[in-house]
């Protein structure tokens, strides 16, 4: 267990019990059953000093993941991604703060699990276009209908991760569906797996890469004047 003093307490000594002495702003600290703890926000600073790049973003983009009324499962964000950044700028020398910083200028609103934080981070670091979050694909009604985890709008291509979850009988035939309804629409549906995501060369990166080039027109090459 770690406890967390303010830098004038005395830290606790006890088995099984790590002390920290730290500075908190009024803000940064509530009460939760009973029990002072920090913020969500606070929370992440904090592990700023210990997590990787990636996992620090794969947590903000939790903290502030949100989803408006039209899709299947609206959401807030536990927190909004203003919290993160002011609490971020009160401790400007504190450890971790600079990668704290760069997870800041790439969380992203609408990641609904961590390998989705994964595959746009990979994405974006290979030099593809960013993928868009938070899209809904509607009929000609103009009601949402299609929820792609990711995707690219101008290019009509819908990222869809699969999960553990999408191995159950029931879940497959919503997937069928879903396929053939985003086909309908005039959209390329790529699925990406867990394995996707792993190696040196991911292969979502080929195929992204693949789909893109398929839907998006050439580039126009640069007039030669002699």
């Amino acid at each position: 267990m770690h406890l967390a003093h303010g830098r004038f307490r005395t830290q606790p000594r006890r088995g099984n019990v790590v002390g920290h002495r730290v500075t908190f702003h009024p803000e940064e600290v509530q009460l939760v059953n009973g029990v002072r703890v920090t913020t969500p926000q606070r929370s992440w600073l904090d592990l700023a000093a210990s997590l990787s790049l990636h996992d620090l973003v794969i947590a903000a983009d939790h903290l502030i993941c949100a989803h408006g009324p039209e899709f299947p499962f609206p959401r807030e964000g536990i927190c909004s991604p203003q919290n993160l950044r002011t609490t971020t700028s009160r401790h400007p020398g504190r450890r971790g703060v600079k990668t704290a910083r760069l997870a800041l200028d790439l969380m992203r609103i609408g990641a609904d699990s961590p390998p989705e934080t994964k595959m746009r981070l990979l994405l974006i670091e290979a030099g593809l276009p960013e993928p868009e979050l938070n899209l809904a694909l509607r009929n000609e009604s103009g009601t949402a209908v299609v929820w792609p985890d990711a995707g690219y709008r101008n290019a009509k291509i819908a990222l869809q991760y699969d999960g553990a979850h999408h191995g159950t009988a029931e879940q497959y035939q919503r997937d069928i569906r879903r396929a053939l309804e985003t086909e309908r629409l005039g959209w390329q549906e790529i699925r990406i797996g867990a394995q996707d995501l792993e190696g040196d060369h991911p292969a979502v990166l080929d195929k992204v890469r693949r789909a893109l080039n398929r839907s998006l027109p050439p580039p126009i090459p640069s007039r030669v004047h002699t």
